[in-house]
């Protein structure tokens, strides 16, 4: 998971970089492809990760049920 966290490090760094404004515009360019990249790598680590978690959840008769993780497209 560290490759996550310096994943979403470098793309706050980027965010910022292109925030300030005072790159060239080649630069700007080449660091907002490079912020893709990374948003798209972490997109996919997430949903892998969303993928694995799940919750148990307390039956009426006292057992517990394992249940996938909601998420924004689960029906509540």
């Amino acid at each position: 998971m560290a490759a996550f966290e310096e994943s979403l490090k470098k793309l706050e760094t980027i965010v910022a970089q292109l925030e300030r404004g005072d790159l060239p515009l080649e630069d700007s360019v080449k660091i907002f492809e490079e912020g893709v990249q990374l948003s798209a790598l972490c997109k996919k680590e997430l949903e892998e990760a969303e993928g694995k978690v799940e919750i148990l959840m307390k039956q009426r008769d006292g057992s517990m049920k394992r249940e996938p993780f909601p998420t924004l497209d689960t029906p509540r």
